[in-house]
């Protein structure tokens, strides 16, 4: 399974996304949209515009902190 959460810099909403799989012990790629410029418009053109963006393998994108949606996770 592949975790892609899109982030960035003093988001909160991120902070407790990462957080939030870190205690689950999900394994995950954490991308700074501030430091992937490609990342960040991959997104605007996908129509992704709250942060963190979070793409599952299999999954539709999902955006903010979502603890039911994240709580899913841990099921695969």
């Amino acid at each position: 399974m592949s975790v892609i959460v899109y982030s960035k810099p003093k988001c909160m909403q991120c902070k407790y996304t990462k957080r939030f799989l870190d205690n689950a012990g999900i394994e995950y790629t954490s991308i700074d949209v501030f430091e992937d410029e490609g990342a960040l418009e991959q997104l605007k053109e996908e129509g992704l515009r709250t942060l963190p963006v979070i793409k599952v393998e299999g999954w539709e994108p999902f955006m903010g902190y979502q603890p039911d949606k994240l709580e899913k996770i841990k099921e695969i």
